[in-house]
């Protein structure tokens, strides 16, 4: 083992066993092949003739759009790079329809996409689950402050000895790392009588957080039959966790399970409006994924659940060969131990249902910018594992896909770029393009993009306990359209910056794996204008050339040309607090864990609630209600 071993504050060995037998029978029950196998067979195939009927469909209306006499050598160009942005696009599209058809006409959305035993999280397992929180550099202090109210809710449901906390640190600041010493020592001590708390420091970290919880595996994994995984800003209820638990205790071929992760309430105007997108891209587009990918669901890395034992045997990562950023340790490591799992044989689902399991999103543009990068150089590194042996067909396909969503990037400003170029250098007899077509196109893509956060939105307005938590339909109607439009200016931003970081990846450019920025500070204009400047020049020589070559196209491509233009003002303006207060005071983009505050997170006392008047008292014991109307 490579890992240098270092003490701990607390012994793990005395955490509990794993389960032996207590769970014998069911697990008989369950080791047959899943029921849902060949309908979930099925529906693949007509997801597979649905998506690649669309991408053909609108292939052939840009061919159409090029006024006849045969396709020229730049319109073949167009074509081939606006193919590579299509796999997206209809994948979402589907996915969005699927998923408003499940919400809106299925009795149990989740049990269609999801057919497994739920288990009963009110009884005690037998399972010993491990808690790991992953972290590196971060805020020591918010970092135990989640830990410990997480502790306490477990605690309150009287199941803290099924549980053991890891505090996996991969800190290289020495200062911080003093801090957490201290801090941690002290949260071990404060629950040393009633669930044991182990903090760990590696001196370096190989393999990333990937290697950070294979060096857990190695030395501590043996004791725990579970492992709920946490990033640093990650936060779970009790409720959340013991039902994870208790699926994982039902459901005996289950390898991995994941929670429907939402954005915690922020006083971030930035990752206000994102989220608000993400909470309602996220219900329709994850529902209607899971309703084909079945068994062979995704895993975000965190905020998730899965067996120790297949996870240690068979997730391993390989060290990829060569030189360069897309060598060495996996970066997007989750994707890959998602498909390892599968191809052992175990089931890897997502339960697509917004639960208490929260996240952090990023608070300011540029950061969000850098945890794009970081996963754009990851998911390019899955080039080397396409031909991995013995994956499922739809984990290969799965790779292929998070590939192309970056490919995606560059291979549209290549289509904009060369009909652009084409244009201004007097080639028109190359590019003959007709108006109306080409104008039906546009609007049939640009919905297609918006399509799961409109189908989310459709189903919220039908439902009127949905309407009331997201604050009635004047207010959910404003914040949607506030965010499309949101949405529109970033993400010509964004793909001009994956697609500089794409071209610049064979000079070996790279992207470190540092802590992330999660306060909500100013953005420095100066900082701004360093980082932007390419979109900004991209914004407005897309001006230029509209206004010297193609005055009557100014309109059509306002979206694709005014939030690069806007970067740097959009950057600065959407960060800091005054932008925070101003948001939290418009009361858009409520969620709603704002309209009514879920016990959990009242220890927290986050900013947020506080901004919004809510009062921080002590929650009641979990299950309790529950438990007294069962005796009654």
């Amino acid at each position: 083992m490579f890992y240098r071993k270092l003490p701990t504050f607390l012994n793990p060995d005395t955490a509990g066993g794993c389960v032996a037998e207590a769970v014998g029978d069911r697990r008989a029950r369950m080791e047959t092949e899943p029921v849902d196998a060949r309908r979930v067979a099925l529906r693949r195939v007509a997801f597979a003739a649905l998506v690649l009927g669309t991408v053909a469909a609108l292939t052939a209306l840009l061919g159409a759009s090029f006024a006849t006499g045969g396709i020229s050598w730049a319109e073949a160009l167009m074509m081939a790079c606006f193919l590579l942005t299509l796999p997206w696009t209809a994948i979402g599209f589907w996915n969005a329809v699927i998923g408003l058809a499940l919400m809106r006409l299925s009795r149990d959305p989740v049990a269609a996409v999801c057919p497994i035993a739920p288990g009963d999280p009110r009884q005690a397992s037998p399972a010993s689950t491990a808690i790991l929180s992953c972290i590196r550099n971060e805020d020591v202090d918010e970092v135990s402050q989640r830990l410990d109210a997480m502790a306490a809710d477990i605690d309150r449901a009287g199941r803290a000895p099924g549980f053991t906390l890891y505090v996996l640190s991969d800190t290289n600041d020495e200062e911080i790392a003093a801090r957490e010493a201290h801090v941690f020592a002290a949260l071990a001590e404060r629950w040393a009588d009633r669930m044991p708390v182990v903090y760990r420091r590696r001196a370096d970290n190989p393999g990333f957080k990937a290697g950070n919880i294979r060096d857990f595996l190695e030395r501590w994994g043996a004791a725990h039959d579970y492992a709920i995984v946490l990033d640093a800003d990650s936060f779970l209820s009790a409720r959340t966790m013991l039902d994870l638990v208790a699926r994982m205790d039902a459901n005996p071929r289950l390898g991995i399970l994941q929670t429907l992760v939402v954005g915690s309430p922020t006083v971030s105007a930035f990752a206000r409006v994102f989220q608000f997108g993400m909470r309602l891209g996220m219900r329709s587009y994850t529902l209607g994924s899971a309703w084909w990918q079945g068994d062979c669901g995704p895993y975000w890395g965190h905020n998730a659940i899965w067996r120790v034992k297949p996870f240690t045997e068979h997730c391993e990562l390989p060290v990829l060969p060569g030189r360069g950023p897309l060598s060495g340790w996996v970066l997007s490591h989750d994707q890959v131990e998602a498909v390892l799992m599968r191809r052992a044989g175990h089931e890897v689902r997502v339960l697509p249902v917004e639960t208490e399991s929260f996240e952090e999103n990023p608070p300011n543009l540029l950061e969000f910018i850098r945890r794009e990068l970081r996963w754009c150089q990851g998911n390019l590194q899955y080039l080397k594992l396409l031909r991995l042996a013995g994956l499922k067909p739809v984990s290969r396909v799965q790779l292929v896909l998070a590939i192309l969503m970056f490919v995606s990037a560059p291979a549209w400003l290549t289509f904009m770029a060369t009909g652009a170029v084409i244009v201004a250098l007097g080639g028109a007899e190359l590019i003959r393009f007709e108006e109306v077509t080409g104008f039906t196109l546009f609007v049939i893509v640009l919905t297609m993009i918006f399509a799961p956060k409109i189908a989310s939105f459709l189903d919220i307005l039908a439902d009127p306990k949905q309407r009331r938590a997201f604050g009635g339909a004047p207010r959910i109607a404003a914040s949607w359209f506030v965010e499309l439009v949101f949405a529109a200016l970033m993400a010509p931003v964004i793909a001009v910056a994956v697609s500089l970081f794409i071209a610049g990846l064979p000079f070996g450019k790279a992207i470190g794996w540092g802590a992330q920025i999660r306060d909500n500070r100013t953005l420095p204009l100066t900082l701004c204008a360093a980082k932007l400047w390419p979109q900004t020049l991209f914004g407005l020589a897309g001006f230029a050339w509209a206004a010297a070559f193609a005055p009557g196209l100014v309109w059509p491509l306002l979206p694709v040309i005014l939030g690069p233009a806007l970067a740097i003002p959009f950057a600065r303006l959407t960060s800091g607090e005054t932008a925070g207060r101003l948001a939290l005071a418009s009361r858009l983009w409520r969620l709603p864990e704002e309209t009514a505050p879920p016990e959990c997170l009242l220890p927290l006392r986050l900013p947020a609630h506080a901004s919004l008047g809510v009062r921080f008292g002590q929650p009641a014991p979990l299950f309790a209600g529950e438990m007294a109307k069962a005796e009654a």
